[in-house]
């Protein structure tokens, strides 16, 4: 990788861990488009960082199962009859099918290729038409494991042999959000997409308010405007801002008894990248967990989280329906977004102010962090 193009995007990379948010400008065109940029964020970013595959709830009994990609990596957690959740390789290790898809409940994983099958703590449990022999032991053969973690009900994984524990370096987000007690909600909605865009540009969107009044008039407007918003300092591995609540909006519930009235008239915007993203409220919270799949492609599982059983359905269903309304209407912009991406004629813009912007530029620096190293040429640039 020691083009001009992947040069000038490290370089821009670089740059940006030390640029201030009032000059902050947005990246280039290949930082979105080429095909090496992608590849190198799959090895560096999420086969290497924690990767968020949903939440606890999704695995609440024993013998619940989800499926995700991580990178090149097809994953697999599950809820063990011990209590314990753990994440597997979701690959056989007969002739290398993949073993599940989607979410379900089983005693054991099947393989639907020759019915091998695995418990719910990896191992090999049954191979049919396989005997005895000197040069395989079943008792040995079991599906690789992963790191596997909770934090505040978000179940985190991680490929990588070598990592640092993800809660110590949350600790400051947590300090932000410990009140809303995201531990303790409710998975009240799901859904699985496919958007025609870049994956970091659905992060960016997620993670500024900027476009918020724009875009969502009828939406979010009402409900978080821009004019509300305000950006808080990240740490290294989270970024974020703080969306207000419109004064005129009224609160459908108070939450968790220790939230202040300041915090319930808050909504923590926060990203744990590379692949989460969170609208952290008081009464409901949103979320996605973000799969790319190629350039111009990534896979979106999003939800919302309700704290306390007390929901009447009629407001269940007006949340769901203000959040998939706000999100087509995201899809939509970002699908034109990549279509601009992909002109000759596109060029790097200056950001907004930080309380608008700021998040994007603090996703360019953890991006910097942890690509920019790979992006330069180790010797000297040709004069």
């Amino acid at each position: 990788m020691d083009d001009n193009v992947i040069r000038e995007l490290g370089e821009a990379l670089d740059r940006s861990r030390t640029q201030p948010y009032d000059r902050a400008w947005s990246m280039p065109r290949a930082f979105y488009t080429d095909p090496r940029v992608l590849t190198l964020e799959k090895e560096r970013l999420f086969l290497q960082e924690w990767v968020c595959i949903g939440r606890a709830e999704e695995l609440a009994q024993a013998g619940d199962f989800v499926t995700f990609q991580i990178g090149s990596e097809p994953v697999v957690a599950i809820h063990g009859d011990d209590g314990t959740i753990r994440a597997f390789s979701n690959v056989c290790r007969h002739r290398g099918a993949i073993i599940a898809t989607g979410r379900g409940n089983q005693r054991r994983l099947v393989c639907p290729y020759h019915h091998w099958s695995y418990d719910s703590r990896g191992r090999l449990a049954g191979a049919p038409g396989i005997g005895e022999r000197a040069d395989f032991d079943r008792r040995d053969c079991r599906l690789p494991e992963f790191h596997c973690t909770l934090w505040l009900g978000f179940v985190f994984v991680s490929c990588a042999a070598d990592l640092r524990p993800l809660a110590p370096q949350l600790a400051g987000l947590e300090v932000l959000v410990q009140p809303y007690h995201l531990e303790q909600m409710a998975l009240r909605y799901l859904a699985d997409e496919v958007w025609d865009t870049n994956w970091k540009c659905l992060v960016e969107n997620f993670m500024e308010g900027y476009h918020l009044t724009p875009l969502h008039p009828e939406t979010l407007h009402p409900v978080n405007p821009t004019r509300l918003c305000r950006h808080f300092a990240p740490g290294d591995a989270y970024f974020g801002y703080n969306a207000g609540f419109s004064p005129t909006l009224p609160r459908s519930q108070k939450g968790h008894p220790d939230l202040t009235d300041a915090e319930v008239d808050n909504c923590v915007m926060f990203a744990v990248p590379p692949g989460l993203v969170v609208g952290c409220a008081g009464d409901y919270s949103s979320f996605l967990c973000i799969q790319p799949e190629a350039t111009d492609r990534v896979r979106v599982k999003m939800g919302l989280i309700f704290f306390g059983p007390d929901w009447p359905q009629d407001k269940v269903d007006w949340a769901i329906d203000l959040f998939q309304r706000t999100m087509a209407e995201d899809k939509a912009v970002l699908l034109r977004l990549m279509r601009g991406l992909n002109s000759r004629h596109h060029a790097a813009g200056p950001l907004a102010p930080a309380d608008l912007e700021g998040p994007v530029l603090d996703f360019y620096k953890y991006l910097g962090s942890r690509l920019a190293a790979s992006m330069l040429p180790t010797s000297p640039r040709p004069r």
